[in-house]
């Protein structure tokens, strides 16, 4: 089984934390994984993306050009990336950042105001978490075995000791993620 997922969105919204935190997840439970970060020369406020790579088997290639799975977290990113999913992929997109909806009937989309949900929450900035919380929530079969659990320990990896305060914001938002 190989699932190819595609984060996207502006510099500063996180889009490579976010693809990295379900990296180490798939890593974690001995999934063959890659994550491949693209960004513009601008950073943040300009293009990112990042690539990611689950499979029980050894991945050929990092690139992603036709995902099954599309997190999106802006409308150019929506726009670029969504005529690419493949026939009965998914589309995550965060509904305060794009108001356009999907045309295409082969394919399944959530619209989540995970911008919203993340200030009504005091979790300003974990709008990406909170989607990656979604993905988990909606295509567990395709994650090779990704749970809450298995990425509050990448979370635990990932984030220094030091700041235990965002592994517990992290933490949060992917629960509400998972329950919108």
């Amino acid at each position: 089984m190989l699932t190819e997922i595609i984060f996207s969105g502006f510099g500063g919204q996180g889009i490579l934390f976010a693809g990295k935190c379900l990296a180490y997840s798939a890593m974690i439970l001995g999934a063959e994984i890659s994550w491949l970060p693209s960004y513009g020369p601008e950073m943040r406020g300009g293009t990112a993306n990042c690539s990611v790579c689950i499979s029980d088997e050894p991945i050929g290639s990092p690139l992603v050009t036709e995902p099954d799975i599309l997190i999106a977290m802006n409308t150019p990113s929506f726009d670029k990336f969504e005529p690419a999913v493949k026939p009965e992929g998914v589309i995550i997109v965060d509904s305060n950042m794009t108001e356009r909806k999907s045309q295409r009937k082969d394919i399944n989309c959530f619209y989540v105001p995970a911008a919203q949900i993340a200030q009504e929450n005091e979790l300003a900035g974990m709008a990406n978490i909170i989607l990656l919380g979604k993905l988990i929530k909606e295509c567990p079969d395709k994650l090779n075995g990704v749970t809450a659990e298995t990425a509050e320990k990448a979370f635990r990896k990932i984030i220094p000791v030091s700041r235990e305060a965002m592994i517990l914001k992290n933490i949060s938002a992917l629960t509400l993620g998972m329950t919108c």
